[in-house]
């Protein structure tokens, strides 16, 4: 690429890198007075300027008279630019067209001292001269107003205080991607290098030409093509670079982070992505992209992508759906944060997709939900911090299983606002549900100790392994049916149940609370009458369960009966258990069989845990081992 050397303003004369906008429609000054004092330093400097002709430039962008090429004054370049040259063509096209053609600023993504924004004008804001931009920044606090000034409304902000007008000198418009990817990773062929300089001859026609430093020139290319997983995070990324440059640095290129850059439209990442032809997974978060809004042409650009992440662009899911055609193997979607509250159903797209991402957005129910329910390899749905409060699957009563998320393991569904026990019940339907995340939700605190609402959830979900990212070990799972049986057994003998089958009809109403429930009676048996739980008022006698400790491997030793609290912890009776044997808790092995159970033992396995937690019960006997 050829370059250009200028010598031609003092520092004093150029614009300050991070001069503030002080006119008055950002601060205090002037804006006219402010603004003639800007056009007379411009004038000064084109008058001592020497002037630059660029003949390729001009032929390119269509912007040159007839005889092809510009010439522009070195102020020129720097009033446009802020402050810094343009080292590629197509980026200075761009900004000394900001006058002529304004509509290639509409739009844009813009960086102005370190705050992100959109261009929504470009234009006179009279009574002052020159061109200005308007800008809606993300950040609200950083405007002055909602896009009107002095009565008359230039543009439109989603924030009273959303917007503000800048200089185009102003605003960072961005690097191509090529040159992000040099600067960050210290390739960039224009450093100057000393320790890896050696000098070579080379003949141009009759002449011999010395050349310094091609060997370092040559070793980072080399390194730009092994390159595969690429970051270039929040380095003013906004376009793709001339064609086909990418493909010939980075040829081997299978991941791209290009979050929080500057890309504002769907085309500019479709010329960065088709020149990377075995693309696998691509961060575009937090870009503020344009997305077509018909079916684009059918492509081949995307054809390997298996992970891809749109959080905060503000995609829509018509927009994903429209999109998704050229996906055809992408297996992992992230759309958090996009102000989602509509879906639809995927129809011939989205097939193969196994992970989705929908947190933080606006879903409220199952409605919604029932849109995406036949996505055939669907593993993974994340809907934190939505509004969910709600979920039914029409298709199959209870005892039955759906055919809706018919791959679906893990849901995530915390920070939302389900508070009623039915949404567990319904989750019993998925076929294949094994992790459950409902943490911050209204229902885990209906009762005062979350380990009884955890303990419930575990036994209405019958093939639930993981809950709020906690494993369910086999022993928590049986006393959590136990306790469940045992819990609700009054209610089901009111409703109509009894131990005599024959006799046994619970009412609809207490099999669509409890759906579960006949389940375990025919896996424990249904529960007795010495072993239901009545409401008695609240003293330590009635906390007090009657054990028997036995050391079957010890047959000298004689049973021991004690009344211990059913809220006392393994570790605490281990601890008992020595002041009476005389035996170190570190060496104690205990385990339990159940009055109701004889001949079957169950290991207390857990010395943080209660003895309710296995659901110990009077006249149990605990099984003493070292």
């Amino acid at each position: 690429m050829r370059e250009f050397f200028f010598a031609a303003t003092t520092a004093s004369e150029m614009p300050r890198e991070g001069e503030e906008e002080n006119e008055k429609m950002e601060g205090e000054r002037d804006e006219e007075g402010f603004s003639k004092r800007e056009e007379g330093r411009s004038s000064r400097l084109r008058q001592q300027a020497p002037v630059a002709h660029f003949p390729s430039i001009g032929r390119k962008s269509g912007l040159g008279g007839r005889g092809g090429g510009l010439s522009f004054s070195l102020p020129d370049l720097f009033y446009s630019s802020g402050g810094s040259l343009p080292c590629l063509p197509p980026v200075f096209a761009f900004f000394l067209s900001i006058k002529k053609y304004p509509e290639l600023t509409f739009g844009r993504r813009i960086l102005c001292n370190e705050e992100y924004g959109t261009v929504l004008y470009v234009g006179k804001v009279p009574p002052t001269t020159g061109i200005w931009l308007g800008v809606e920044w993300d950040n609200h606090e950083r405007g002055k107003h909602n896009g009107s000034h002095e009565g008359i409304q230039y543009f439109k902000c989603r924030h009273p205080t959303g917007g503000s007008f800048i200089r185009p000198n102003k605003a960072n418009f961005g690097v191509d991607f090529l040159s992000a990817v040099k600067k960050k990773y210290g390739l960039n062929e224009n450093e100057h290098d000393p320790e890896s300089e050696t000098a070579l001859s080379l003949v141009i026609g009759s002449k011999t030409v010395e050349t310094v430093g091609f060997d370092s020139i040559k070793e980072k290319l080399r390194q730009l093509n092994t390159l595969s997983d690429i970051s270039v995070d929040a380095c003013a990324v906004s376009l793709a670079g001339q064609e086909e440059e990418i493909r010939k640095s980075c040829p081997n290129i299978r991941q791209i982070n290009l979050s929080k850059n500057l890309l504002s439209s769907w085309k500019e990442v479709l010329a960065i992505a088709c020149q990377t032809e075995n693309l696998e997974t691509l961060n575009l978060s937090e870009n503020k992209i344009k997305f077509p809004p018909v079916l684009p042409p059918a492509s081949q650009t995307f054809c390997k992508l298996r992970v891809l992440a749109l959080n905060q662009t503000g995609v829509t899911w018509t927009e994903v759906l429209l999109c998704a055609t050229g996906w055809p193997a992408l297996e992992e979607l992230y759309l958090a944060s996009n102000s989602i509250s509509l879906l639809k159903s995927p129809i011939d797209v989205l097939q193969n997709l196994k992970w989705l991402d929908l947190s933080n957005n606006q879903l409220s129910d199952e409605n919604q939900l029932h849109l995406i329910a036949d996505l055939p390899r669907l593993e993974r749905l994340i809907l934190s911090n939505n509004e969910i409060y709600s979920m039914y699957f029409p298709d199959a009563t209870f005892g039955y299983k759906t055919r809706m998320f018919p791959s679906l393991t893990h849901l995530i569904l915390k920070d939302n606002r389900i508070a009623k026990w039915s949404v567990i019940n319904e989750l019993d339907k998925l076929q294949k549900l094994e992790s459950f995340d409902c943490r911050n939700n209204p229902l885990m605190e209906s009762d005062k100790n979350v380990e009884t609402v955890k303990q419930l959830i575990i036994a209405k979900i019958g093939q639930l392994k993981f809950l709020n990212k906690s494993q369910i070990f086999p022993e928590e799972r049986r006393g959590a049916e136990l306790d469940y049986r045992k819990k609700y057994g009054i209610d089901w003998l009111k409703a109509g149940g009894n131990q005599d089958p024959n006799k046994n009809k619970p009412s609809e109403e207490f099999l669509a609370a409890h759906p579960r429930f006949q389940l375990l009676c025919d896996l424990y048996g249904a529960p007795e009458d010495g072993e239901l739980k009545r409401e008695q008022p609240f003293s330590l006698k009635n906390q007090l369960l009657t054990l028997t400790f036995k050391c079957p491997d010890k047959a000298d030793q004689k049973p021991i009966e004690k009344k211990l609290p059913d809220s006392m912890t393994i570790q605490k009776v281990k601890g008992l258990l020595y002041r009476l044997l005389k035996i170190p808790g570190s060496e104690l092995k205990l385990s339990y069989e159940s009055s109701k159970m004889k001949g079957k033992e169950f290991e207390l396995d857990n010395d943080l845990k209660p003895l309710q937690f296995y659901s110990i019960e009077n006249e149990d006997c605990i099984l003493v081992r070292w």
